[in-house]
């Protein structure tokens, strides 16, 4: 019988979450019966994961038979929602197949922020999963942290600048500093790029050189549709350029002015953030991230609205694909 339990070897479970009455330990953990498939999932423990994923946010499934990619993916479709596919996104990733990606395809050394996917734009997925084909041999954890516990833990004097300005991100394409934008909006055509910014709220400039640049205003703090809870929900600290390495951050200033930066963020109505804001932004995920080491099999099930993913650097071989609905 598939059991479900606390994470053995994680870090402390987190404190009371808002609005659900008690103690809250993320992911919660599902464990299999030996030589048990993900297709076999026990209808009981199907029937308590919408509970689990807006209550706790997350859900490790640990010990399942995995054979391919395709069963990942029949497993994450069998949820109801059609897969997504990876639009206007902002990191590289790899197609698998349709409806499943690479995780981030950056250098191994290189940490990956907690972030909510997708949360710099309107349209976001509203689960998310990870599936480990390969672990590192060391590090390459996928830390995660409660969005509700970040969202009390903010300074409240940042929290509610963040909530009353909202957040304006600037974009500059481009395959030299950046992701083409040919390559984030998955065509050649400009009419295309020009329909998805339309479609949604993006104001668009195709610039002299030919790249384009965009400017959209978006949300820095949501309300969960299904438990009214509040989260913090932005790349703020993604997105400002503060995040970039002193020397590197003055380089690239140099290079190509601030109006020009592959990325960058303002408050909603174009005024700076200053670089503290963000550095206690930073602060305050650092001390909620949890993580725990993968092992080869392990999916992970997150709410997305509700829990933050990143990725902590690595060495050896490390493969993790993803799916969004």
């Amino acid at each position: 019988m598939t059991s479900t339990e606390h994470l053995n070897g994680r870090s402390d479970p987190l404190p009371n979450t808002p609005g659900t009455g008690h103690e809250q330990t993320l992911p919660v953990l599902i464990q299999a019966t030996p030589g048990q498939s993900i297709q076999d999932l026990d209808a009981s423990i199907r029937s308590t994961l919408d509970h689990a994923l807006v209550t706790v946010g997350g859900v490790l499934f640990r010990g399942f038979n995995v054979p391919t990619p395709i069963d990942f993916k029949r497993f994450a479709a069998s949820f109801g929602a059609p897969l997504a596919s990876y639009e206007f996104g902002s990191t590289p990733r790899s197609k698998v197949f349709a409806g499943v990606y690479s995780s981030t395809e950056y250098p191994a050394h290189q940490f990956i922020p907690l972030h909510n996917e997708q949360a710099y734009t309107r349209p976001w997925p509203s689960r998310i999963w990870f599936h480990c084909i390969k672990a590192s041999e060391t590090g390459g954890e996928t830390p995660i942290a409660d969005s509700r516990l970040i969202y009390q833990r903010m300074p409240s004097d940042i929290r509610e600048l963040f909530a009353s300005r909202e957040l304006l991100y600037v974009r500059n394409y481009s395959g030299a500093l950046d992701l083409p934008w040919q390559k984030v909006f998955n065509t050649e055509d400009r009419a295309q790029v020009e329909r998805y910014c339309l479609d949604n709220d993006i104001e668009w400039q195709w610039k002299d050189d030919g790249e384009l640049r965009t400017r959209q205003r978006c949300q820095a703090v949501l309300q969960h549709p299904e438990t009214g809870e509040w989260v913090w929900f932005n790349q703020a600290h993604l997105f400002h350029v503060s995040a970039i390495e002193p020397s590197v951050r003055a380089s690239l200033l140099a290079a190509v002015g601030e109006e020009n930066l592959p990325r960058h963020v303002y408050f909603g109505d174009g005024s700076p953030i200053p670089d503290e804001v963000l550095d206690s932004v930073r602060e305050v995920y650092r001390q909620t991230a949890i993580s725990f080491p993968w092992q080869p099999g392990d999916i992970l099930m997150l709410d997305n609205r509700l829990v933050a993913h990143g990725r902590n650097p690595y060495t050896g071989d490390r493969k993790v694909i993803v799916a969004m609905a």
